[in-house]
């Protein structure tokens, strides 16, 4: 086994993983209680699943054709500073608009730091 085929052989296991993450992610949209847990597992597992493919064909491509590709190369960057800043703007919409949390959620962190006063206070 040479050079090429072993690289060629981790380009596709890279494509491969990113394939499966992005299948597990489907049950973080399915499972999870609100939006902003959803919205979480989306965007994390999303963004790992489209970087493993992104590496995984950018991998592939430089062994079997001795090709570096810059779009690969700016995809897996503009995903990578994308993705998640994408889903904390979607999240603080949400909370703004006042998406109303889980009733498993103990407690809500943001309250205090945009209303400027303690939960405990609000509560009694």
């Amino acid at each position: 086994m040479n050079g090429s085929e072993i690289g060629e052989f981790l380009g596709a296991l890279l494509i491969l993983t990113g394939a499966v993450a992005s299948m597990l992610s489907v049950f973080g949209l399915i499972r999870l209680p609100d939006v902003y847990t959803r919205s979480h597992a989306a965007t994390k597992s999303s963004t790992l699943a489209v970087l493993l493919t992104l590496s995984g064909s950018f991998v592939y491509f430089l062994f079997s054709e001795n090709f570096i590709s810059v779009r690969l190369l700016l995809g897996i960057g503009f995903v990578f500073l994308t993705a998640p800043v994408a889903g904390h703007v979607i999240i603080r919409a949400a909370y703004r608009s006042k998406v109303k949390l889980a009733d498993i959620s103990t407690e809500d962190e943001l309250y205090e730091k945009i209303h400027g006063q303690n939960t405990e206070d609000t509560k009694q």
